[in-house]
């Protein structure tokens, strides 16, 4: 090799990214064990419901960083305060629609926001799961995983955009649908029209 050494080029990969790549991966694997279909929508155990912990957890934590960002003045900590400067930054965010092709399946995990002071039913569903679990377990079901996951899709492709990347790599379940659309083996993040960002 004429005297150079075998090196290993290393370059940053946001943690917020390989954190949904693994989320993802867990899921891909549930999808062997129980079929993704409207009959088990309803099905829930531990295992859907450390998912659907860790999809909500992680879209906390996206969601009070995308409004430190928008509105700093804020102090955003709780999912109205959340749904109040998010909506007011990107108001067709309800609209946001993720699909799982493999299954055929849409989403749109914000729908609920379309009235004001109305978390996601799968964050309302996580809440009881994580407080009072005994109560409602069978809220830790497939449809409230998926709908979490999804939404923290969307929520992770605005975060990656306000750190200055312009495209997000592809993946091998969920697809977004908004804020993103295909170029080549990424999808090209895109804020539309109406958005009030300090980024763009």
């Amino acid at each position: 090799m004429n005297g150079k050494k075998m090196a290993i080029i290393h370059h940053d990969v946001h943690p917020h990214l390989n954190y949904f790549l693994c989320l993802e991966s867990d899921i891909l694997g549930i999808s062997r064990w129980i079929e993704f279909s409207p009959d088990n929508e309803s099905v829930y155990s531990i295992e859907l419901a450390r998912l659907l912990m860790t999809a909500a957890s992680e879209a906390d934590v996206l969601a009070k960083g995308l409004c430190r960002i928008i509105d700093a003045t804020r102090n955003a900590g709780s999912i109205n305060a959340y749904q109040s400067v998010l909506c007011g930054a990107f108001p067709t965010l309800p609209d946001s629609l993720v699909e799982i092709p493999r299954f055929g399946m849409e989403f749109r995990p914000w729908s609920n926001w379309h009235e004001p002071d109305s978390p996601p039913d799968w964050w309302k569903g996580n809440n009881k799961v994580k407080h009072q679990r005994a109560e409602h377990f069978k809220q830790a079901n497939l449809k409230n995983v998926l709908n979490a996951s999804a939404g923290l899709l969307v929520l992770l492709i605005l975060y990656h955009r306000s750190q200055g990347n312009t495209h997000f790599p592809q993946l091998n379940l969920f697809r977004p649908r908004s804020f993103a659309s295909q170029d080549g083996h990424s999808f090209y993040i895109a804020i539309p029209d109406g958005a009030s960002v300090p980024w763009e």
